[in-house]
């Protein structure tokens, strides 16, 4: 069951049941389904006014970029060399834009050189020295300056690591001008956003970082965070986000402005599911075949503690797979490592009923999962199966 070179080659069942009968995995199984993955494209590529790029870091397995190429994805935030390989390894054609603000050195010299990568974004005066001294054609780049946007709104920030102020950023900008090369701003409002007007706040912060420079932008990448749609949380609709961020830009009154976007848990979260199984249970523990090492590593954000609704899954004396029913109570779910931090940090509500051997399905797996896992103590997930409607 491990993931074959191609798609066509995964196994293919009509629903996850049907998968669990067939295969019975003692092993993680990942389960895709291609209709969820072209209707988050679709839903970007029509509603989001400009380019939209997968950031690759939230899922950077062949599967999910194939699936989007697919779907119709062709420009790509890739945040270090190996991303932009990755990718165009698979799809020559694909545009790729190196957006992490400090890059390990020779990274932008060998992103522009080899793959024509001519996007980088910087929020310091060395990285952009540095970045021009790599490149060596300023003519040829449009360079982002980054800027802060902590305002709220989302589960996990992203500003704390990088970005700069809008002083700090006009300056920026400026000396961009005076390369020679394409001056442009972006920003990144926190991962899981689940506010449409924290969008419209950094767009201010760009408006008033614009006016400070004195020059004109080349483009505006505002950056990701659109929230995907977890258990126990009610994220607005995507319309909410494209309609405010269009009014926003209305505002900036740059008609021409290429404007960009980053999503990649709202591209790739829905496209994957995952089966685990018991594999002992003591009281209130169950002792499961993937844990914080494996799928299950962001868990470990406070904020993510109803991410993954479960189902449990049992089968019959016919080996046919029958949804578990019955009272509900708290279980620790633990991984298979040696390692005793190997544990999800909150409880996890499964029927009472559940004992080893049977199964339990993760829905919306696709995001920071299969790109956070590690092969830690011997165990490393990559079972695959398709889902097909």
């Amino acid at each position: 069951m491990n993931a074959p070179t191609t798609l066509d080659a995964l196994p293919r069942f009509a629903s996850p049941l049907k998968a669990i009968e067939s295969l019975k995995p003692s092993e993680p199984l990942y389960l895709v389904h291609p209709e969820k993955f072209a209707a988050a494209a679709e839903t970007f590529l029509k509603g989001f006014p400009g380019d939209v790029l997968y950031a690759v870091k939230s899922n950077p397995h062949p599967i999910a970029i194939t699936h989007l190429w697919n779907a119709g994805i062709r420009h790509f935030d890739t945040a270090s060399l190996g991303e932009i390989e990755a990718v165009k390894s698979l799809f020559p054609a694909a545009v790729c834009h190196f957006m992490a603000p400090v890059r390990l050195a020779g990274q932008a010299k060998a992103a522009f050189e080899r793959h024509g990568v001519t996007d980088f974004v910087v929020d310091s005066e060395s990285e952009l020295t540095k970045l021009l001294a790599e490149t060596g054609n300023p003519k040829k780049l449009r360079v982002f300056v980054r800027l802060v946007a902590q305002l709220g709104g989302a589960l996990l920030e992203m500003s704390s690591k990088y970005g700069c102020r809008p002083e700090e950023g006009a300056r920026l900008l400026r000396k961009i001008a005076a390369s020679g090369a394409q001056p442009c701003l972006t920003f990144h409002v926190g991962s899981q956003c689940l506010s449409p007007f924290t969008y419209a706040q950094a767009i201010e912060i760009a408006q008033q970082t614009i006016r400070l420079a004195g020059v004109k932008i080349a483009a505006l990448d505002i950056g990701g965070g659109f929230p995907a749609a977890y258990a126990g949380q009610e994220p607005p609709p995507y319309h909410w986000f494209f309609d405010m961020i269009a009014t926003a830009l209305d505002n900036l009154a740059m008609p021409d402005l290429n404007v960009m976007c980053e999503p990649g848990r709202a591209l790739c979260a829905p496209g994957i599911s995952l089966v685990t199984q018991v594999v002992m249970r003591r009281d209130d523990r169950l002792y499961m075949n993937d844990g914080i090492y494996g799928s299950f590593d962001e868990q470990r954000f406070a904020s993510f503690d109803e991410n993954y609704p479960p189902t449990g899954i049992t089968l019959d004396a016919k080996g046919k797979a029958k949804t578990l029913t019955g009272e509900l109570r708290p279980f620790r779910f633990y991984g298979p490592t040696c390692d005793s931090a190997d544990v999800l940090p909150r409880p996890v509500m499964l029927p009472d009923a559940v004992a080893a051997g049977d199964y339990v399905l993760f829905g919306t797996m696709g995001a920071y999962t299969v790109s956070s896992r590690s092969p830690f103590n011997g165990y490393y997930p990559d079972a695959w199966a398709v889902i097909v409607s």
